[in-house]
């Protein structure tokens, strides 16, 4: 493992822990225009997002109905009843999104897809980037204000869902997460700049509470002027 993964692994809560720990559940309020753009506006309510922490899964309840969630691994989603029954579902879901572009409209199925692989990633980084198959390297920093940001680019291994194939996180003097940014492949490669902020400690790990994604510019700055994705999380539990 690389000295700057290492030193980001244990400002957040350090490997030892998160090896102790199988799952992390959350209450989340989501926004944005992506959504809006989708066809799918989001109403300000909370939901409880659960994921499992050193596998890819993720679920969401409510969804769509006060009796539904979500389930969701990378080789297939379902929107299911509490009790499990399956109300919808697919298989091999990323294919289904060759073509779309930013505003192509998504069904429930396309929403809890997106949600699963993006909630799953932010309540598992930076832990994620020492999981087998990932690739990791240090970039040139990024320079934020009057802050320095020292930065690590991912590729992620086919068996993950996520973004993008390519990934670069960006870190504070205090090795905590500052930016991420990404292009969202299913929503025709929007390239995105995405600032967390707000951290709290849960269980032994720090993690951001609040995250808002905006359009990145080619050189690489944030367009400020639209959320595309705001995420506020609370109450979060790791077990």
């Amino acid at each position: 493992m690389i000295e700057l993964l290492s030193e980001v692994i244990e400002a957040h809560g350090g490997s030892a822990r998160w090896r102790e720990l199988t799952r992390a559940q959350a209450t989340l309020i989501s926004g944005g225009h992506l959504f809006e753009a989708k066809g799918l506006p989001q109403e300000p309510m909370s939901r409880v997002v659960t994921v499992l922490l050193h596998e890819e899964h993720a679920s969401v309840t409510p969804f769509g109905a006060p009796d539904q969630k979500t389930d969701f691994r990378p080789g297939r989603v379902a929107i299911e009843k509490l009790d499990g029954q399956v109300v919808a579902e697919r298989i091999d879901p990323r294919t289904s999104f060759a073509g779309h572009t930013l505003d192509t409209p998504w069904g429930p199925l396309d929403r809890a897809y997106f949600n699963g692989y993006a909630l799953w990633a932010y309540l598992t980084t930076p832990f994620l980037l020492a999981m087998p198959g990932f690739t990791v390297a240090e970039i040139e920093p990024w320079q934020e204000g009057h802050e320095t940001w020292r930065g690590l680019r991912a590729t992620f291994p086919p068996e993950i869902a996520s973004h993008s194939t390519q990934q670069d996180f960006y870190f504070g003097p205090d090795r905590l997460l500052r930016r991420h940014d990404y292009h969202v492949d299913i929503a025709g490669g929007l390239a995105a700049a995405h600032y967390v902020y707000d951290y709290v400690e849960s269980g032994g790990i720090v993690l951001p509470t609040k995250r808002r994604a905006y359009r990145r510019d080619p050189n690489g700055y944030a367009l400020l002027d639209t959320v595309m994705v705001s995420l506020d999380l609370s109450d979060i539990r790791f077990s």
